[in-house]
């Protein structure tokens, strides 16, 4: 079965399926390997949830034709501002600053804040935007970002323009 045959329907549930898996997967990262992200992590994460939301509804609603090119211009466009973030972050990564820019990390801010005002903070993120704590296959989770972003673009520009199945 080719991708082409797939209804709008399988592929918007699929696409949540990813999201929710690459969402999964910072947690992860976060709680077990201990990985704290950065506020440019946070926004991006932020992005990659409603990316997996509109797949959602759009996977439960199974649009038309019209109703799908509708869902994915709102995936396009969530996707663009994605990339944007992660772009900006790869680009810091790549051209680091003297200090780092993000914010101050989590030692600071538990001795400095009481935990009611440390608890937003962790919310927001506390990392350095320009720290690779962890690659593979030589890119950063920003590049994968950057490069998961894309991808779900490119995704909602031919999901946009392709022929429905019948």
């Amino acid at each position: 079965m080719t991708l082409s045959r797939l209804s709008a329907r399988q592929m918007f549930f699929a696409l949540f399926a990813l999201c929710t898996g690459m969402l999964g997967f910072g947690l992860y990262l976060q709680h077990v390997v201990g990985l704290h992200p950065c506020p440019m992590c946070i926004m991006q994460r932020y992005a990659l949830l409603t990316v997996g939301l509109i797949g959602l509804i759009g996977g439960l609603h199974g649009p038309g034709a019209t109703g799908s090119r509708i869902y994915a211009g709102l995936i396009g466009l969530t996707a663009i501002a994605g990339a944007g973030v992660a772009a900006n972050q790869s680009w810091l990564q790549l051209n680091p600053p003297g200090i780092a820019e993000c914010g101050p990390g989590m030692e600071y801010l538990m001795e400095s804040f009481p935990l009611t005002e440390v608890l937003p903070m962790l919310f927001r993120g506390a990392g350095d935007c320009s720290a690779i704590d962890w690659t593979l296959l030589g890119l950063s989770l920003a590049n994968w970002s950057l490069l998961s972003f894309s991808a779900f673009t490119i995704f909602a520009v031919w999901l946009m323009f392709r022929r429905q199945p019948r």
